[in-house]
C-alpha cells in the first residue's frame, strides 16, 4: 500500500469542508480557534482553507507535540505536574466570550503516558482540569458553536493495527475515520442532514415520554439512572447559545441528556476500555448509591481512575447519560478505536462529572444555580465511558412507575 499524499486526499478535504460547514458551522466574520496534534497539520491547513472560504475572520491553530509531552514526564521535577497553563485557558475563555468558534482535532497516541508514573499523570490531569474550568464551563453551557473531528495519527493507528506497517496502519485508520464520519459518501453534508433527522426523531420520542429514570440491565450491570428535572434529550445538530446550529461531534450516533446527580443507584461495568489523558483504563466496575460512586475498581489503570474520581466532589457523580444502538456503524465495524470520540458512538455510555446545561428545557436561560437545583452535576471533569453492548436492555420509568421498553438486546425497542 503506497504512502498517502495528504495534500491530494479527496476524503481529507471533504472532512475539512464538512467540519467547517456542518460541524462547527462557521459564520461569516467569525474567528476560529483550532487545537490539534502537530502531525495533523495537513488537516488543519484544509480546515483553514475552507474556513476562510466561508468568510472566517481569523483562524488560529494551537498545536501539541507528543515528544514535548513525554519530555516533561521523563525529565521534569515533581513540582512541574502541579502546574498548568492557566493563562492559555483564560485567553481561550476570552476568545469564546468574543464569539470565537472552537474546533478540536484529536489524533494523539491514546496510550502515550501508559509507561509514565501514575502519580504524575494524575497530578497533571488534576491541574489541567482545574486550570481549564473557564473553557469547560463555556463549552458545557454551549456558549459558542464547536466541533471535534479526528486525524489518523501514526501512533494511534499502530495501537489499532499493530500488525501493519506505519503507512498501512495510518491508511487503515484514515479509512475508518472517513467511513465513521460519512465523508466517503458522495455528498457528506447531505448525508449528515439525513442522519441528523433520524437522531431528532429519537430525541423527540424520548422527550415526549419524559421518563423519570432509565433502568439499564445486562451482563454485569443493574443500574437505575434518575433523570434531572426538566431534562431534555439532544443528539446530532444542536443550537448553541450564540444561535448557531452546529454538530459538536463528528462522528456522532448518540442521543443524550442530563442525569439527576443524586438519583443514580446500582452497579455497572464498562464494556470498552477508557482512554483518558494517555492512560488506558479497562474493566471499570462501579457501584452508585444516591448518585455517588461508593465502590470502584478496574483491571488496568486503576490508580489513574481512582485519582480521577477524587478530582472533586462532583467527579463521583454523573453528568451525562447517552443511548447508542449496538447496530451503530462504529459498533458494526468491530474496531476498538481507544478514543472516546469514536468508542462512545459504538455503545451506550455515561459520563462522570460536569453536566451539559443545554440538556434542560430552556437550558440557555438557566443559571448555574438553577441547573444544580434541577439535579445537574458540577465538576472540573467530564469523562465518558462505555457501558452498552448487544445484551444491554433499557427500560424507561415514568414518574408514576409505568415501564416502557427503550432498548432490547442493544437495539432500540
Amino acid at each position: 500500500m503506497a504512502k498517502i499524499n495528504w495534500d491530494e486526499s479527496v476524503e481529507l478535504d471533504k472532512l475539512a469542508e464538512l467540519s467547517i460547514k456542518t460541524g462547527v458551522a462557521l459564520q461569516p466574520g467569525q474567528d476560529l480557534l483550532i487545537t490539534a496534534p502537530i502531525e495533523a497539520a495537513p488537516l488543519v491547513r484544509r480546515l483553514a482553507y475552507h474556513a476562510y472560504k466561508a468568510g472566517a475572520g481569523i483562524v488560529t491553530p494551537l498545536y501539541t507535540d507528543p515528544e514535548v509531552i513525554l519530555a516533561r514526564y521523563q525529565n521534569a521535577p515533581k513540582a512541574s505536574f502541579e502546574k498548568a497553563t492557566d493563562w492559555l485557558f483564560e485567553g481561550m475563555a476570552i476568545a469564546f466570550d468574543n464569539n470565537t468558534a472552537r474546533l478540536a482535532v484529536v489524533g494523539d497516541d491514546p496510550m502515550l503516558l501508559a509507561e509514565q508514573d501514575p502519580e504524575d499523570v494524575g497530578q497533571a490531569n488534576k491541574a489541567v482540569s482545574k486550570a481549564s474550568s473557564p473553557i469547560r464551563e463555556r463549552i458545557t453551557r454551549f456558549d459558542v458553536n464547536w466541533n471535534i473531528i479526528a486525524w489518523p495519527g501514526t501512533r494511534w493507528a499502530k495501537r489499532m493495527f499493530p500488525e501493519l506497517s506505519d503507512d498501512d496502519a495510518q491508511l487503515a485508520l484514515a479509512d475508518a475515520i472517513f467511513s465513521a464520519s460519512r465523508v466517503n459518501s458522495p455528498d457528506p453534508i447531505k448525508a449528515w442532514a439525513e442522519h441528523n433527522k433520524r437522531l431528532r426523531e429519537r430525541t423527540e420520542w424520548l422527550n415526549n415520554h419524559n421518563f423519570a429514570a432509565l433502568h439499564f440491565y445486562g451482563e454485569g450491570t443493574d443500574l437505575t439512572v434518575g433523570l434531572a428535572d426538566d431534562h431534555e434529550w439532544m443528539g446530532g445538530a444542536s443550537v448553541a447559545r450564540n444561535g448557531v446550529t452546529c454538530n459538536p461531534n463528528i462522528p456522532s450516533e448518540e442521543v443524550f441528556t442530563t442525569p439527576h446527580a443524586f438519583k443514580v443507584n446500582g452497579y455497572v461495568k464498562s464494556t470498552k476500555p477508557l482512554s483518558h489523558q494517555g492512560t488506558l483504563i479497562e474493566d471499570i466496575v462501579v457501584t452508585f448509591k444516591d448518585g455517588v460512586i461508593t465502590k470502584a475498581s478496574s483491571s488496568r489503570g486503576e490508580e489513574v481512575f481512582l485519582k480521577l474520581l477524587d478530582t472533586d466532589e462532583g467527579a463521583r457523580r454523573l453528568g451525562e447519560v447517552a443511548l447508542v444502538p449496538h447496530g451503530s456503524p462504529i459498533s458494526q465495524s468491530e474496531l476498538l478505536f481507544y478514543n472516546t470520540l469514536f468508542d462512545e458512538n459504538a455503545a451506550c455510555h455515561i459520563a462522570l462529572g460536569q453536566c451539559y446545561s443545554k440538556c434542560f428545557r430552556n437550558g440557555a436561560e438557566l443559571s448555574n444555580e438553577e441547573v444544580i437545583e434541577r439535579g445537574g452535576n458540577s465538576s472540573m471533569i467530564h469523562v465518558d465511558w462505555m457501558i452498552g453492548s448487544g445484551s444491554m436492555n433499557i427500560d424507561g420509568i415514568s414518574s408514576d412507575g409505568n415501564i416502557t421498553a427503550v432498548f432490547r438486546n442493544g437495539e432500540w425497542a
